[in-house]
This record gives structure tokens, C-alpha cells and sequence, in this order.
């Protein structure tokens, strides 16, 4: 298995980790369709890849039908019903914290969308057993995994404010210290979760066993959630948001996600007719459109409950043609962004039959909340924190409300016939990698490893970082990156030629002579593969 694999003619998978590739692939091969195979690898990515998701975390699907229908599974967990403003103050907190049990404030709503993924699965011929779509995972968690230099890393770059969330050392650390690369940890309790599922059904997550002790273990540390909010909850089917341009129709998820910053991006660029890829006019054009996207992002997604009209208002024509005439093709706007980066994971699965899916899960930053439950080793996110305290804010924190999202899946049925779903992890770079990769590959025809590998740039700032920076690969051209400064950009070249910072994408094609090809970035852990 590889970073791209092509050709394939039953189906392919990509994941960010070579071992829910290897799952993926496996489920494609005992007859599995592609939406099968991506419930493999969402379990077995958990098991591999803790640091970027859990099922303590939120997901969102986009799975795009044999008779061109696309639909979108939303599992975006809702505030606890005891989270509410006066909690926050009365404990001292004048913000939400990032980490510990008072930032576990939301119902995990991955695996919700996994058993709405698991009914349209059935529902387009899917006839493996879920025992057998969670089996890898399962033996993963039981038999251990190898450490991730990712995972070693972070849990060192980040301990001093994980150590203290309940259960992370224990979960987490080899022989009482952060692991090296190559060390293997296990996830006992994790797999026995898995293994009850698989064989009492994902539903007893919510309103079963598992459902009585997850809420035990986060009663025990004075989380926000009770076991009346997993009870009620469920994940939602939504219709994509999707905007037309001339290289095809571009799909993405709806509110309370960032989708609409994506297909913004991608809108607004089309309308810059930009001619060459790598030029100054294709990085600064796709920069610019980023700016007039977040600027749209920022005012009104929110929990859907809580818009008022309907947001394809802002992928009209005369909306687009509006904003592109705003950006200055030669010169940098000002730019006060808002930072936000996060850990999440996204996979994409095709087979010969249509289906086509694009999977994202997370659990906000590195190890979400850091709280690890001991009966069930759910490790539980900390999505909520992004809730603001302040009741005028656009979103304010409310018992029941969904957060607001960073994670939007993408597929494009492009205008050669091919259907392309892609995405990347990456907090508010997402929507950023998602059109340099889709630039490259669909509007420059760049082959699609080369648009995975390509030099990338992020705009916006680190965390605890008071300025504004455009950061950029140190592959880009010299001359380019002058080019860049010399129009205003604040430009800060990182020393690595490839960044975590720039997220992990990834794509899978499926081409209009059946055949299926799929890739992933070399900045991750991951590959494609097919049969």
C-alpha cells in the first residue's frame, strides 16, 4: 500500500493512518461497499490514531449515492444539560476551559453518525455483519498499537496541560512517561466498548450499557453531561450545501460546520480566472478568498437552530460576483483572523458501485479534553470549548446547543464526469487545504499525488499567538514568496518542508470508465489502497 493507488475497479480507501487503510481495504475485499469500509476504518482509526479521534468525538459524513443523490450525516454532539454559563462562573472561569472534565461539555456524536452510516449502508447492499466491520479495530485496541511520531510528539508537547485531565497518564504514557515513536500502548477498555457494540448494536452507546457507563464516569468527574442528554440524542440527515461552478458541482456539509467558508473559497476563486497553477495569482487569489469566506463563516454559522434564513443565500450569484469584485487581485487585504487549529482525521472510500463517501471525525485539539473514561476508555472531546460564556455571543453556550464546527467533508462531481470526495484535518485550515488540493487537481490538472504533496500555506494564527500570520511550506519558490510579501502578506516560512501545521488530506476519484484512485498526504501517517 502506498500514498496513491489507482486503477482499482471494486473500490479504493484513503486514511491517514496505513493501518485503517489496511482495514478499509480489507472490508472491500470480503465483498464490503465503500460505506462498510469506511466504518472499519472509523472504529480501527480510533484505535491507531487516539491523539486525532475518538469516540468521544463528533462526525460528519457526506456519502454521495449511485443515482447522484449526496446526503449528509451530521454528528455534532449537543451541550450537556447541566452546561450552562452560571456553572462556568461560579467555578471561577471567566472562558470555557480547553481541557478537563469542564471542557467534556458535549455529547460524543461520532457514533451516532456511524449507525446512520451503518442504515445506508444496508440500504445500498451492505451485508457484512457489524462484528465483522469492527473486528480490526477491536484487535487493535486488545493487541496494541505502535505510537505514531505524531502521538509522541504531542503527548510531550502537550502534557504539562494534560496530565492533570482524569484517566490521560493512565491511558496514555508508557511506564509514567510521554511514548516514543515505535512504543506500543494498549486500549483495553476501549476494545471491550467496541466489542459490546458490535454485538448489543451501536444504539447501546446512547440508551444501553454503554450509554449507563459513560455517563457514570463523567458524573464521577463533574462533567456538564448527564445520561438523559446521551439518551436524547441523535444525529441528523441533512442536505448538503452545494454551490455550481465550471469545473462541476461542489458539495459540502451544512451548519454548524464551516462548509460554506469552503465552497466560498472555491466560488470566489472560479471568478478570479486564474490561468496557471503555483503563480502568484493562484496562492494570493485562493488567500484572498479565504479572508472574504471567514469574514461570512464568522458572522452567521452557528447551530442550525439558531440561523435565520437559509445559507445558500451566500453561494447566489450576485452574492459571489459581490465579493469577488472586492478582492484585490494584486495587493493583501488586512486580516484580524481568528485562530484555530485542531486534531481530527479524514478518510474517503469509493467502490464500483457509485458510492462514494467522505468521512471526517475529531476530537478538537490533540486528545480533545484529555479526560480518558476508565470503564469504557472513551477518550471525550472538548468541542464545547469553543462556546463562548458571553449570551450575546453568535455562539453563546446553551444546554443543548451544537458548537460551532471546523470539520466539513467534501465531494465535487466535476464536469469530466469524475466524482471527487476529499478533505483534511486542520481546524481553520481545512477549508484552505481543501481548495489547494482541489485547484490543483481539478481546476490545473495536477495528477492527484502531486496535488496531495504540493507545498501548502496556512492563514491565521497558533495557539496563544497574538499575531496574524500567513505561514508557508519551505518548498514554495523564492521568488513567489517575495512576490507575496511584496503585496502585504505577513509571511512566516516554516523550516520544515513538510508541516503537520498544514493539515492531512486526502482524496479519492472515481473516474468515468469505472476505474477508482485514491491518495493521501505525506505529511501524516497514512496511504491509499484498492481492489
Amino acid at each position: 500500500m502506498t500514498l496513491h493507488s489507482a486503477g482499482h475497479r471494486r473500490g479504493v480507501v484513503c486514511a491517514p493512518h496505513m493501518g485503517a487503510v489496511a482495514d478499509g481495504r480489507a472490508i472491500l475485499a470480503e465483498g464490503g461497499n465503500a460505506i462498510e469500509a469506511m466504518l472499519a476504518m472509523a472504529a480501527s482509526i480510533a484505535a491507531l490514531y487516539p491523539h486525532m479521534n475518538h469516540i468521544g468525538g463528533d462526525g460528519f459524513w457526506l456519502i454521495r449515492e449511485p443515482n447522484g443523490r449526496v446526503r449528509a450525516l451530521m454528528g455534532a454532539g449537543r451541550a450537556g444539560s447541566r452546561a450552562t454559563p452560571r456553572l462556568y462562573r461560579d467555578a471561577g472561569h471567566d472562558e470555557i476551559p480547553a481541557r478537563g472534565p469542564l471542557a467534556a461539555l458535549t455529547v460524543p456524536g461520532a457514533v451516532a453518525a456511524w449507525q446512520l452510516a451503518a442504515e445506508a449502508a444496508d440500504a445500498h447492499g451492505g451485508k457484512l455483519p457489524l462484528p465483522l466491520l469492527l473486528a480490526p479495530a477491536i484487535k487493535r485496541a486488545r493487541e496494541g498499537y505502535a505510537v505514531t511520531r505524531s502521538q509522541s510528539a504531542l503527548t510531550k508537547a502537550k502534557y504539562a496541560e494534560l496530565e492533570t485531565a482524569p484517566g490521560f497518564v493512565q491511558a496514555f504514557l508508557a511506564d509514567g512517561k510521554p511514548p516514543e515513536a515505535g512504543a506500543r500502548l494498549k486500549q483495553m477498555a476501549f476494545a471491550a466498548t467496541l466489542d459490546h457494540l458490535a454485538h448489543a448494536g451501536l444504539d447501546d452507546f446512547y440508551r444501553g450499557d454503554v450509554s449507563r457507563e459513560i455517563a457514570a464516569d463523567l458524573s464521577r468527574i463533574d462533567s456538564p453531561v448527564t445520561r438523559a442528554d446521551l439518551e436524547q440524542y441523535r444525529a441528523t440527515v441533512e442536505t448538503p450545501l452545494s454551490v455550481h461552478t465550471q469545473w462541476g458541482t461542489l458539495f459540502n456539509s451544512p451548519a454548524p460546520t464551516q462548509g460554506l467558508a469552503s465552497l466560498i473559497i472555491l466560488a470566489l476563486f472560479e471568478r478570479l480566472r486564474v490561468t496557471q497553477s503555483e503563480s502568484f495569482e493562484h496562492v494570493h487569489g485562493l488567500i484572498e478568498a479565504t479572508k472574504r469566506a471567514f469574514r461570512v463563516r464568522d458572522q452567521v454559522i452557528t447551530d442550525p437552530d439558531k440561523i435565520s434564513g437559509a445559507l445558500d443565500r451566500f453561494l447566489s450569484a450576485k452574492f459571489l460576483d459581490a465579493e469577488a469584485a472586492k478582492i484585490d487581485t494584486r495587493t493583501a487585504a488586512r486580516w484580524p483572523a481568528p485562530y484555530g487549529e485542531g486534531d481530527t482525521v479524514w478518510m474517503g472510500a469509493a467502490d464500483a458501485s457509485g458510492l462514494v463517501a467522505s468521512c471526517i471525525q475529531s476530537l478538537y485539539w490533540e486528545f480533545g479534553s484529555g479526560c480518558v473514561l476508565p470503564a469504557t476508555g472513551i477518550v471525550m472531546q472538548n468541542r464545547g470549548s469553543s462556546f463562548s460564556l458571553d449570551p450575546k455571543a453568535l455562539n453563546a453556550l446553551a444546554p443543548g446547543r451544537r458548537p460551532f464546527h471546523t470539520l466539513n467533508p467534501a465531494i465535487a462531481f466535476m464536469t469530466d464526469s469524475k466524482v471527487m470526495a476529499y478533505g483534511t484535518m486542520g481546524g481553520d485550515g481545512q477549508p484552505q487545504t481543501q481548495a489547494a488540493v482541489f485547484t490543483r487537481y481539478a481546476v490545473f490538472h495536477e495528477p492527484l499525488d502531486k496535488a496531495l504533496d504540493a507545498p501548502r500555506w496556512l492563514l491565521g494564527r497558533t495557539w496563544g499567538s497574538a499575531h496574524t500570520w500567513l505561514r508557508l511550506e519551505s518548498r514554495f519558490d523564492e521568488k513567489l514568496i517575495d512576490r507575496l510579501m511584496s503585496a502585504g502578506h505577513d509571511i512566516a516560512v516554516l523550516d520544515q518542508p513538510y508541516s503537520d501545521t498544514m493539515g492531512h488530506a486526502g482524496a479519492v476519484v472515481l473516474h468515468s470508465n469505472g476505474t477508482l484512485e485514491g491518495g493521501h498526504d505525506p505529511r501524516a501517517d497514512g496511504g491509499a489502497a484498492g481492489v
